[in-house]
């Protein structure tokens, strides 16, 4: 007796690959759009004239009214701001430090800040203000 097994074909849906092709094509944008930064809400210092800063890598310390320390958006006390100074001389000492405060921040809360970085000889550092143009 000779069987024979009938041929299958597949076929392979179209159809719905352009609207499969769409949805990541919406969600891929979504995703970009999102913003990962965290910044902390201070109304800026003004300057005369700005300089830009051309480093990738920065570190950004932010300091608002009450004297708190925000390391890239998240709170830190002054232990782990000194912490995160230390291994960043160590690992990365080009760095740049971004010292972001609000225009009504006290100055002793800045400079409790230089202080710890003057205390670890951190020496590439700037201050973030805004222009008057």
């Amino acid at each position: 007796m000779n069987f024979r097994r009938p041929k299958k074909t597949f076929n392979i849906p179209l159809s719905s690959m352009s609207d499969i092709g769409f949805l990541l094509l919406v969600f891929i944008m979504l995703v970009s759009l999102i913003n990962y930064r965290k910044e902390v809400k201070i109304e800026y210092p003004e300057a005369q004239k700005a300089l830009r800063t051309t480093e990738e890598k920065n570190l950004e310390v932010w300091i608002d009214l009450d004297g708190d320390i925000y390391l890239d958006g998240t709170p830190a006390n002054r232990n782990a701001f000194e912490q995160v100074i230390t291994n960043l001389y160590i690992s990365a000492p080009d760095t740049r430090v971004h010292i972001i405060a609000d225009k009504n921040t006290p100055y002793e809360n800045i400079n409790s800040v230089l202080e710890i970085m003057q205390l670890l000889q951190y020496r590439v550092v700037s201050f973030v203000v805004k222009t008057n143009e």
